[in-house]
């Protein structure tokens, strides 16, 4: 069956009007938000003062100053820093995880979201609750219930021992601490708007022959693209920025379990403040980078909304 075939079922909801409806981060993507009121009072101003001012405490001044600080003798140290093997083994473990996290949760995400959407069932709202379960954990706590499930003295532990493959202190935890934290973010996202979404494309899909692969490629995808490479985009976030979880079942070793943040911390409490600012700055570079995509996302969506 051609694409163009599937394409030709009449949606009775456009598609960018289903991309507003939406609740999901993803869902807003393509929101101008224009139509807002003018500020003309006095205790408007104020307001809007103090929301500014806040903002440029918490947010923006910390952020320049981690350039100032790592940049501050010039870019000799930051260089140095950078050729050092600790510090490249630290990005090395950083990406690992999250080319671990992005694919498995993606898939895991898309999957969940479907099944969730598209059928009732008893329990449905509790395992919907499940999944913000890595929401409410601290992820130090995560890191402990792996730790207890996977060490030396765990549940699984005669297991681990007979197999002698690591997993506390080793990658594979390390793997597992980053899949549990980010695993909401993409089923987040994409149940909004597949529950938003209209079965009338699907269905002629299918009355057209279409097997359930083609259906997904040719009709569901499109609808979804856009929360989707959101949730991706938080995912991948949060699996490079993630400490707690990490912290505690990598053991923090210097040069074979250390992520950039892990990094970050050891470089500082060593009065390391060049290395640690240095590894910080490259953490807001990929921060910076995720905002631009994001970015460069909404601004695509909102030109296929006006459309």
């Amino acid at each position: 069956m051609h694409r163009r075939q599937l394409q030709q079922a009449p949606p009775r909801q456009q598609r960018g009007d289903l991309l507003i409806a939406a609740g999901g981060g993803g869902g807003n993507l393509g929101h101008s938000g224009s139509g807002g009121r003018k500020v003309e009072t006095a205790g408007q101003r104020v307001l809007v003062g103090i929301s500014v001012t806040f903002m440029m405490l918490i947010v923006i001044v910390p952020f320049i100053n981690v350039f100032f600080q790592a940049f501050g003798h010039g870019f000799g140290p930051f260089i140095e820093t950078v050729q050092e093997p600790d510090f490249q083994q630290a990005v090395k473990m950083t990406l690992l995880l999250s080319l671990v996290a992005v694919p498995i949760n993606t898939a895991f995400g898309v999957q969940s979201a479907l099944y969730l959407a598209r059928n009732d069932f008893w329990g449905k709202t509790f395992i919907i609750s499940l999944l913000d379960l890595p929401f409410s954990i601290s992820p130090v706590i995560t890191g402990m219930m792996f730790v207890l499930l996977y060490g030396r003295k765990g549940l699984f532990a005669p297991l681990i021992a007979k197999m002698g493959f690591p997993i506390v202190f080793a990658f594979p935890g390390m793997a597992l601490a980053t899949l549990f934290v980010t695993l909401p973010f993409v089923v987040r996202e994409l149940l909004p708007i597949l529950e938003q979404m209209d079965m009338a494309e699907e269905e002629a899909a299918r009355s057209l022959g279409a097997n359930d692969f083609q259906v997904f490629w040719n009709v569901t995808l499109p609808n979804i693209r856009w929360g989707l490479l959101y949730g991706i985009i938080l995912t991948n976030a949060r699996a490079m920025g993630e400490f707690g979880a990490v912290s505690v079942i990598s053991g923090n070793i210097i040069g074979q379990t250390q992520t950039l943040t892990l990094f970050v911390e050891s470089a500082y409490k060593e009065y390391n403040t060049e290395a640690a600012f240095a590894a910080a700055v490259l953490l807001s570079f990929l921060a910076l980078f995720t905002l631009l995509v994001k970015d460069r996302l909404e601004s695509v969506a909102g030109q296929e909304t006006s459309k």
